[in-house]
């Protein structure tokens, strides 16, 4: 489940994260506890509390006292926002780039993604 690249509590955020975004978790659904999160992957508690108060922060979890933790109402469209940013910023920019210097036109690269249809 987790690796070396990153620290755990990232990589628990960015599960959750991609859970939500991908449509496993729905807005105002429930969220294991950060307690039942470190027993299920057998990780250190304060490492689950760490990376759910992030996605606190970030708007993407909230809190009911006593309750629980549930996913945001906005959530899915506030990291689908984030998400094509980053697309664009990573990805798509370095292509044009990288097209630009190798001589390939824009109208290529254009008719080259057409081909693939709408995703």
């Amino acid at each position: 489940m987790f690796d070396d690249r990153s620290p755990i509590y990232l990589q628990i955020a960015d599960q959750i994260k991609n859970d939500i975004v991908t449509g496993v978790l729905a807005e105002d659904e429930q969220v294991m506890s950060t307690n039942q999160y470190a027993a299920f992957y057998r990780i250190n508690p304060a490492t689950a509390a760490k990376g759910f108060g992030q996605l606190v922060d970030e708007g993407v979890l909230y809190k009911k006292r006593g309750i629980g933790m549930f996913v945001a109402p906005n959530a899915r469209d506030l990291l689908r926002t984030g998400r094509k940013e980053s697309f664009f910023a990573d990805v798509v920019d370095p292509m044009i780039r990288e097209a630009k210097a190798i001589g390939i036109p824009l109208t290529d690269i254009v008719r080259h993604l057409a081909s693939y249809g709408d995703a």
